[in-house]
């Protein structure tokens, strides 16, 4: 059987889901809280800028993957107007189903559907935007979420990945010293699990950086990838068209 990562640790291919479900099973009750205290609220901004960068019309068709908690869902149901559509979807259903509840609490009805990325259930050519924010990561096949997101775009479609990336060298010090020490025990006085946190800390080192997500959306079907490095490059947010 083939291995893959699960932040640092190396396991088998067909049990990367599940662990990483057991991971969002723990923290979705305390993961918007923990969100605003380990980013500063930064997290805020950076979403903000995804929802200017996506650039929506009244009547847009957007596909939302790893919605998790559904303030990206949410800031694009406001965009796309009564005539448009906003899928929001996640692979862990306590995420998902936190998301569900705090749409409707704002008065927001979506579709919300548990799916894999790497199988996404939708026709070809169908939507305008797909987003995925902080997923990517954890998926273990990159490269065929990529592919399915770029089928299930129309020509001309934008992805949008925001994703943390490889930051700036004169903060790799401090940031690696604010991961591994800050974060895992911040989580655990917060949402009383450290060693969720320690694997976001290890899984953003595993994850490709801005150079090399930009190879791979291209070989997957994107004809143009910019990305634009944010807070230092913490966060990178990576756009693709769709040839």
């Amino acid at each position: 059987m083939s291995s893959t990562h699960f932040g640092f640790k190396k396991v088998e291919e067909t049990e990367k889901a599940q662990h990483v479900r057991r991971v969002f099973d723990s923290v979705a009750p305390k993961y918007d809280l923990m969100n605003d205290l380990m980013s500063m609220g930064l997290h805020r901004v950076w979403k903000a800028f995804t929802v200017q960068v996506a650039n929506l019309h009244e009547g847009a068709q957007v596909l939302d993957i790893a919605g998790g908690t559904g303030d990206l869902a949410l800031a694009f149901s406001k965009k796309v107007g009564k005539t448009g559509r906003v899928v929001h979807t996640d692979i862990n259903e306590a995420m998902l189903r936190t998301g569900r509840d705090r749409l409707l609490d704002a008065g927001v009805v979506l579709p919300t559907l548990v799916c894999d990325a790497e199988k996404l259930p939708f026709p070809s050519n169908h939507f305008d935007v797909v987003s995925v924010a902080f997923g990517l990561r954890n998926m273990t096949h990159k490269a065929v979420a990529l592919a399915e997101m770029n089928r299930v775009l129309k020509p001309g479609g934008k992805l949008l990945v925001l994703e943390f990336s490889k930051v700036a060298p004169p903060l790799e010090k401090v940031y690696d010293w604010y991961s591994f020490n800050i974060l895992p025990k911040l989580g655990k006085l917060v949402a009383g699990d450290d060693s969720s946190y320690r694997y976001l800390a290890e899984s953003i080192r595993m994850h490709p950086g801005q150079e090399e997500l930009k190879a791979l959306m291209k070989v997957n079907g994107f004809g143009h990838v910019d990305y634009h490095n944010l807070s230092g490059g913490l966060v990178a947010l990576h756009v693709g068209i769709k040839c």
